[in-house]
């Protein structure tokens, strides 16, 4: 590419070779890791330079005005011409996917007394941050700096004067979640560093910052965010709080599968809730320990872990509300005692029930906005209203529960009329709606609680003690407070001390 001589190369041909120089680069994309700081930027500056050059080589004479654009996986183009006899009075505005640029080149034109011509050429490259990192922004203060854009260029191939006659605007787009106590700067390559020497921010908001600056080169977008302060003590609690839910979660697990339950207990749906919210916390607690590393070399693998969390926890909500429609079911056959028409779920049917819903929920998130997953703890982002493709069914899958509820008392009060009270399955549904009920506050208010944390450690405290012990409050209702099953534990534990005094 750097040897190359030709004035005008065909589009298919720039974009061939641009697919093999990419190709290629992306080679070091993937070792970026064990590449010194040094020669990332030498190969940035490469890949730059030889891109603009091939680039230039699709500017055409042209007597009016003509325009060249394509699209590739690693980089957008657009180039626009002008000749002597332009009829336009300023140039479209350069749109890619995630940028545009808004520039006088009908002035730079009459600026080139000569040949009355330019031409300028825009590019937005879609992995340059892999080489042209944000940590190359050398600020004063101990920062975490973030890439809030894609990397553009722009520059005037074959035009001999070069001078603006008027500040360029650029737009971008925000590839990533914005933090609103982040200071935003527009910034430009500088050989081996960022730097915001003129260019400013003249307008930003959650979605796009409009940058001006007063030369061309290779810009960005680029966060500044003060570094959290370590609250070890915070970072411990969390630690050993869902450790210990998830320790609880097991054993309950564990019981449900190998204790012998009486025949009229179905436990398909606690077993798929504990799976659901072990799965959850487990994948959330290793995301936490490792979220520096997957941010700085794999954000596509945030979005996933994202997208997955939505889905094992929305499962969650989901089967405790079908216990709850079980619970229902089962006070509504207390009444059929004596009469052979009793209604049944299959596990099959629960199971399809139970993840289907939470699949189709993120299904239909991914599909109409992909950019909401991923946020800087590798969960849904907020802004946009995204967060409500969590919250909204969390809501109506709680509303749910409380009518189901409502009714089971109502129910329960109006057989207890009809009945004796102290026929053991009448008891044996007593404790089991309460139990039920006490899950309902216990695994659906915590997330009601998460919305007021943001402002007060206390709360937050709380929220993350209540959440990560689902777990604990499970094995103690269904386990540690069941007679039947404490017989069993009984039965286990002298036989093992048996065997050790054998």
């Amino acid at each position: 590419m750097e040897n190359i001589t030709t004035q005008v190369l065909s589009v298919n041909t720039v974009t061939d070779i641009l697919t093999l120089a990419f190709n290629a680069s992306g080679k070091i994309f993937e070792s970026s890791s064990s590449v010194s700081p040094a020669e990332l930027a030498s190969y940035g500056n490469l890949v730059l330079k030889t891109s603009e050059k091939l680039i230039s080589t699709l500017v055409k004479p042209t007597v009016t005005s003509d325009n060249v654009s394509f699209t590739l996986a690693t980089v957008e183009v657009e180039v626009f011409m002008v000749g002597r006899q332009v009829t336009l009075d300023k140039i479209p505005r350069l749109d890619t996917t995630n940028s545009s640029v808004d520039i006088d080149l009908i002035g730079i034109a009459k600026n080139n007394i000569e040949t009355r011509s330019a031409a300028v050429a825009f590019m937005s490259y879609n992995t340059m941050e892999n080489l042209l990192k944000p940590d190359f922004f050398n600020t004063s203060n101990d920062t975490i700096k973030t890439m809030m854009s894609t990397v553009i260029s722009a520059t005037l191939p074959k035009t001999i004067n070069t001078k603006l006659t008027k500040p360029v605007n650029f737009t971008l787009k925000h590839i990533r979640e914005f933090d609103p106590s982040g200071s935003l700067s527009c910034v430009y390559w500088n050989i081996s560093e960022w730097i915001v020497d003129g260019c400013s921010v003249l307008e930003t908001n959650s979605s796009f910052t409009v940058c001006s600056c007063v030369h061309l080169s290779t810009f960005a977008l680029i966060m500044q965010t003060s570094p959290s302060e370590s609250d070890s003590l915070m970072e411990l609690l969390n630690l050993v709080c869902v450790i210990v839910g998830l320790v609880f979660f097991s054993l309950a697990l564990l019981t449900f599968a190998l204790c012998q339950w009486s025949p009229g207990v179905n436990n398909v749906a606690r077993i798929n809730l504990c799976v659901s919210l072990l799965l959850a916390h487990l994948l959330f607690l290793l995301t936490q320990q490792f979220l520096i590393h997957i941010h700085r070399h794999q954000q596509v693998l945030c979005d996933v872990i994202s997208g997955v969390l939505h889905f094992l926890f929305l499962s969650g909500f989901v089967w405790m509300s079908i216990e709850a429609v079980l619970l229902f079911i089962c006070v509504k056959n207390l009444s059929q005692i004596s009469s052979k028409k009793r209604e049944v779920l299959s596990s099959g049917f629960l199971c399809v029930i139970g993840y289907t819903v939470a699949l189709v929920v993120v299904s239909v998130s991914v599909g109409l906005f992909p950019e909401g997953y991923g946020s800087k703890h590798c969960w849904i982002k907020i802004d946009k209203g995204f967060i409500w493709s969590f919250l909204g069914p969390v809501c109506v899958i709680l509303a749910l529960n409380t009518i189901l509820f409502i009714n089971i008392i109502i129910n329960l009060n109006s057989t207890l009329k009809n009945l004796n009270a102290e026929v053991s399955q009448m008891k044996q549904t007593k404790i089991m709606a309460f139990k039920t009920l006490a899950q309902f506050v216990v695994l659906g208010c915590p997330w009601i609680l998460g919305f007021f944390t943001k402002d007060s450690k206390t709360l937050e405290i709380l929220f993350l003690i209540v959440n990560s012990q689902q777990g604990t409050f499970i094995f103690l209702v269904y386990c540690v407070l069941n007679d039947e099953v404490r017989q069993q534990y009984r039965k286990c534990f002298s036989l093992c001390c048996g065997r050790k005094q054998h």
